[in-house]
């Protein structure tokens, strides 16, 4: 759009335009009084009326009794009822008895009364206009979001980074912003060493051979090296391995054992015997006598199949009303578990729970392996961490874990999340899966976190957005390249050499990205208090010291195979290939496992062996625990999820906040009816009433389910009866039910109430969308939720819906 609302009175001074708080250079585009938002459960649902705006940032819906902003405060890039026009999806218009996808190439034939926005981060807004809205109001506004938000050019992100940040006093506001000094960001030596230190690693050592990405262009800058190895004789290691990526130490147990990181290795090298033993002292590490190898490309997702599983998921949560395609009601599990989305979640738990129990038996190398090492591997690597370290369950550790194993690890963040929308060929939501295999981990543990799922939605919005320079990059070497004052050239020969002219790749024009931890720019300090709660307090960590290892038979027969041993974890058994360490080999050719067990390893047992002698000997300990007889639980010891098939829930929160909208869309009621699901929410609760009536003699709580997956004082780990349902709420004792008052929206509470639906245009029309409040959320019993499917609204070939 060229047309630009007052553009003579935004400025840097004169933010609140129309009641819109803009940011320092942002325009607004178009606006369209008498509005109404529909409310998500989140939100408290209902109707919330006020203004509507389109910039060149954002959509933003200003609620009429909306308190004046503080045009002293800092500014804040998102409010709580907007989103960013790069997180746009698709635009659907909702007219009198039809539904249309609109595109920039779009022509109405119809004047709409709802205007549906489908969002990437699996949020749908939904906004009805009144019928004494201008038409012009109604049909400009959409055209405008429609030819807005999807720029497919090269270089569109750039436009919407300068729309938000790309101003003067912005680029000015964010220069002067402070880091968190809380967390590790993993970006110099000494951050390394602290990590070193904290965990009591002082058999290793940071290198900076890496220091111009000469030897790895995707690793970071600085790696942790045994003390053994010098940089000279590490140069040697890189050749063999893909892309570099060489064995790296990622994290200590306290128990001994260390945790790897490395990319397949490459055979078809001629490697002497000098390079041999510094492959084996890398691989080794500070142990002697013990590795195994955890091959990751069997069992684990790839992802391509991460990708169409994620597409599927979207496909049955959202609902979309501008297709025909349809699930009933009565197929949409098994819809969901063809999507195979819980199924990867299965599984990426179930190998970072073995990686988990084999580095607590101590004094041994697990090194995972992948064939690039910047995906799988930062799955399994994080999960793990999460799992045996209190501190990663922190905030500040959870995101420091992040900087560490992914940022500056070098998982290809541009092109998994694919912001420019240009080719889907490598696009993948690797992380968005880690993400929903804390959020599994929180729901099972959530006495054991800090942080809450509310912080985990966050951080899963936030991918969307392209504003941040944590996600704006495949490695550490584009972002240096970004931020470099002075012109550099790299080649593989010279390395990075200073240019005459100026670099084209770093222009003074772009604007600073701020790093994705800055939440102040995103929510409000309302909003940042519910990302923590309060957790007991961790003892200190007890180093291991010389002599003082006890663990158990199977360990030690894995030990008894000989020093410098190397096994395969792969499949949930242990083998002993005679080519899994390839140089040891002497041939050149490919290198390829075999499952087959070798002779010299008939003793080593498998791992249900190994993890039914660890439940074994830990069970006596945590039932104790569990009855108050003996001491706290060891906070070190893994948190292993149940991985039944009713344990694997649904993260109601992220994916089915669109799902109400394609009920409300399948199954219009007025107002003053009930909906079917809150009618069944009633008979049950009176089949209730009936049976506690029945049996005057029972205790007041003996029909409550007292088997709840997430006590926090008990060891689900040992119990056979705590499954949890697909679709179950129940939630800490601290967070109260969702109510129309008692409510956090995605990004803010709402500041208004929501008065009652007004009628359409043109007389007494339906409106496709229910603004009732629903009985089912506020009822006291936590158990029962709604189906989350429905059917989508099928096109329609002009005749009117009747309610």
């Amino acid at each position: 759009p060229e047309r630009m609302l007052n553009q003579s009175s935004i400025g840097a001074r004169s933010r609140d335009v129309f009641g819109l708080r803009c940011l320092p250079g942002e325009c607004v585009l178009q606006r369209t009084v008498m509005v109404r938002k529909k409310l998500t459960a989140r939100e408290g649902r209902g109707w919330l009326s006020g203004t509507l705006f389109c910039t060149h940032f954002r959509v933003a819906f200003v609620p009429q009794d909306s308190p004046k902003a503080d045009d002293n405060a800092d500014p804040i890039l998102l409010g709580d009822h907007d989103i960013a026009l790069a997180s746009i999806e698709k635009v659907v218009a909702v007219g009198p008895n039809r539904t249309k996808l609109v595109t920039p190439n779009s022509s109405l034939k119809f004047t709409p009364e709802e205007l549906v926005l489908y969002c990437r981060d699996m949020r749908v807004m939904c906004f009805l206009f009144d019928r004494l809205t201008p038409d012009a109001q109604v049909i400009e506004i959409t055209y405008t979001i429609a030819k807005t938000y999807q720029p497919l050019k090269p270089g569109s992100v750039l436009a919407f980074q300068n729309a938000a940040l790309g101003s003067v006093e912005m680029k000015q506001f964010l220069s002067n912003r402070r880091r968190d000094s809380h967390m590790n960001w993993f970006e110099s030596a000494s951050d390394w060493e602290q990590e070193l230190e904290r965990c009591g690693a002082t058999s290793w050592r940071v290198s900076s051979v890496n220091d111009r990405f000469e030897m790895s262009n995707s690793l970071s800058k600085f790696i942790v090296v045994p003390q053994k190895v010098l940089d000279t004789e590490l140069k040697k290691s890189f050749a063999h391995f893909n892309e570099g990526r060489i064995p790296r130490w990622c994290w200590r147990h306290p128990r001994g054992s260390d945790l790897l990181r490395m990319s397949s290795f490459q055979n078809n090298i001629y490697h002497e015997k000098d390079d041999i033993r510094n492959l084996e002292m890398v691989l080794f590490g500070c142990q002697s006598s013990l590795c195994v190898v955890v091959e990751l490309g069997d069992e684990l997702p790839s992802p391509a199949d991460i990708q169409l599983a994620h597409s599927r998921l979207r496909a049955l949560c959202l609902g979309d009303i501008s297709s025909s395609v349809s699930v009933p009601d009565d197929k949409w599990l098994s819809t969901l578990e063809g999507t195979h989305w819980l199924d990867y979640i299965r599984s990426c738990l179930r190998k970072a729970s073995e990686v988990s129990c084999l580095l607590r038996s101590g004094h041994l190398t697990v090194a995972l392996q992948e064939v690039e090492d910047r995906d799988m591997s930062c799955v399994v690597s994080s999960l793990v961490q999460v799992m045996c370290d209190p501190h990663y369950r922190t905030q500040h550790g959870f995101q420091g874990l992040v900087q560490k194993e992914w940022v500056m690890a070098g998982h290809r963040f541009y092109s998994r999340i694919n912001y420019h929308r240009e080719s889907d060929k490598e696009e993948s939501p690797v992380f968005l899966l880690f993400l929903d295999c804390v959020w599994h981990l929180w729901f099972q543990f959530p006495s054991r976190f800090q942080l809450t799922d509310d912080f985990l939605l966050a951080l899963h919005d936030s991918v969307h957005l392209p504003l941040f320079s944590t996600f704006l990059s495949n490695c550490q070497r584009e972002r240096c390249k970004r931020s470099q004052n002075v012109g550099q050239l790299y080649t593989p020969v010279n390395g990075w050499r200073d240019m005459l002219g100026p670099d084209s790749s770093s222009d003074t024009s772009d604007p600073p990205l701020p790093p994705v931890w800055d939440w102040a720019l995103q929510y409000s300090r309302e909003r940042r208090d519910g990302f923590v709660q309060p957790v007991a307090p961790m003892p200190p960590l007890q180093l291991l010291q010389n002599g003082n290892l006890n663990t158990n038979l199977d360990t030690h027969r894995l030990a008894d195979a000989g020093p410098g041993s190397v096994f395969l974890l792969s499949r949930g058994a242990f083998t002993c290939p005679a080519n899994l360490p390839p140089w040891r080999s002497g041939g050149s050719g490919a290198y390829r496992k075999s499952h087959r067990r070798a002779l010299s390893c008939e003793n080593v047992p498998g791992l249900e062996r190994l993890l039914k002698a660890w439940a074994l000997t830990e069970l006596p300990q945590n039932t104790a625990t569990a009855s108050g007889s003996k001491g706290p639980l060891d906070p070190y010891e893994p948190l292993l999820p149940l991985l039944m098939g009713p344990c694997m829930s649904l993260w109601r929160e992220c994916y089915l906040r669109g799902a109400l909208h394609a009920q409300a869309f399948s199954h219009p009621v007025s107002a003053n009816r009930p909906h079917p699901v809150d009618r069944l929410a009633q008979e049950v609760q009176q089949l209730r009433d009936q049976l506690a009536q029945l049996s005057p003699r029972a205790a007041p709580d003996s029909l409550t389910v007292t088997s709840d997956p997430r006590r926090p004082d008990t060891n689900l780990n040992q119990s056979t009866n705590n499954s949890t349902f697909l679709y179950s709420a129940l939630r800490p004792k601290s967070t109260p039910p969702p109510t129309s008052t008692n409510q956090r929206t995605s990004r803010g509470p709402p500041s208004a109430s929501a008065p009652p639906p007004r009628p359409t245009r043109d007389g007494p029309k339906h409106s496709f969308l229910f603004g009732h409040s629903a009985v089912a959320e506020t009822r006291s019993d936590p158990r029962y939720h709604p189906p989350p499917g429905a059917t989508k609204l099928p096109k329609s070939n002009g005749s009117s819906l009747t309610s």
